[in-house]
């Protein structure tokens, strides 16, 4: 499994800004009202994605991909479940404005985050994904991750039930830490 070190990573992927708030907003709100990806269903103001950016420990990291000046994606680790033995293991998230997918930034902002969690020592990455959606899982697969259940119907969004699956990253050996972090 090879990650982009994060010196290659081009100067446009970043670490969140509580300025950011608005294009990150902008971009989950999108979801929210269109997408059964997230189940929220209540659009976020840029006042409680304030909130939820300044709340972020600094052991979780949220990334942004700028374009312009612009945010155009972002990518974020929450904790997976309270528990202290769950202490290295995480729930990762990646959203991109609807306009900027397919043109790569997925597939460098996702493992610059996944860099970010391995140096910090998490163990294990797990992503959701509400089904279907193939270029979810594209992305997941072709970093390394795998998925290891479903559950079926576990979410109602839009008079739907919406099955999860779930994608887990263990964190890479030690040789392929040290190719993915040099």
């Amino acid at each position: 499994m090879q990650f982009i070190p994060l010196c290659m990573a081009p100067t446009s992927i970043r670490p969140i800004e509580l300025a950011d708030a608005p294009g990150v907003a902008g971009i989950y709100n999108h979801y929210i009202r269109n997408t059964a990806t997230t189940f929220e269903e209540k659009v976020v103001s840029n006042r409680e994605m304030e909130r939820r950016i300044a709340d972020q420990p600094e052991s979780l990291p949220w990334l942004v991909v700028v374009e312009e000046g612009q945010v155009v994606g972002y990518a974020l680790a929450s904790n997976w479940k309270s528990r202290c033995a769950y202490a290295n293991s995480v729930e990762s998230s990646i959203y991109l404005h609807p306009q900027h997918t397919g043109k790569g930034w997925g597939g460098l902002l996702y493992p610059a985050l996944l860099n970010q969690l391995f140096t910090l020592g998490y163990h294990t990455i797990i992503g959701g994904i509400a089904l279907p959606n193939p270029a979810s899982i594209r992305l997941h697969e072709k970093l390394g991750f795998e998925k290891v259940g479903q559950f079926r119907e576990v979410g109602n969004k839009f008079n739907s039930w919406i099955d999860v699956g779930y994608w887990q990253l263990l964190v890479p050996t030690n040789e392929g830490v040290s190719d993915s972090f040099s």
